[in-house]
């Protein structure tokens, strides 16, 4: 009886080990599936901003230098591969900044057409790059973090998948969003 005793127990102990270790494979499944849906919300937050801010180059609110290189840096931020995909959304979130921050600009976008529609439209395109990059990145910290434990290394959970890469851009709002009631 001693022996189907220690028998039982390495049993369970096994049966344990490989519940811990299907949760442990099953958790970091679903931060890579977290991840994913966190980068097609970013990427469909930052096509938004980019279209938004075509809009507003071709709406005649701006001079024609200033459209021209705010549609300049909208097209090169949708159209950038991934490696340049950083550096073309920082340089659109410095031309959006250095346009709504012009003097008097967001009077004279007011008293257009549709002006106040596209101002608040493109408030909150800007916001939401902000918050979708946030979210992806705080995903990613979390799934670099699960991939390093011992036990996901050791067992090779995550398979053959490389660390996820942060976001980072340029994507501060222009100032004269801060002053909105």
């Amino acid at each position: 009886m001693n022996t189907l005793a220690i028998v039982l127990l390495v049993a369970a102990l096994l049966a344990l080990t490989a519940v811990y270790v299907s949760w442990r494979a099953g958790r970091l499944d679903r931060l890579h599936i977290r991840l994913e849906t966190a980068r097609e919300a970013l990427d469909a937050a930052l096509l938004r901003r980019a279209a938004v801010c075509i809009e507003l180059a071709a709406s005649r609110v701006l001079d024609p230098a200033t459209s021209l290189v705010l549609a300049a840096a909208a097209h090169e931020a949708r159209t950038a591969g991934p490696e340049e995909r950083e550096h073309a959304e920082s340089d659109l979130s410095r031309t959006l900044r250095a346009v709504m921050d012009q003097e008097r600009f967001r009077e004279r976008l007011a008293e257009s057409p549709g002006g106040p529609e596209l101002v608040a439209e493109l408030d909150t395109a800007v916001t939401k790059v902000i918050y979708s990059r946030r979210f992806f990145n705080n995903a990613v910290e979390v799934t670099r973090h699960a991939q390093r434990r011992w036990l996901a290394r050791t067992l090779r959970l995550a398979g053959h998948t490389e660390y996820p890469a942060f976001f980072e851009i340029d994507d501060a709002e222009p100032a004269s969003f801060a002053h909105q009631p």
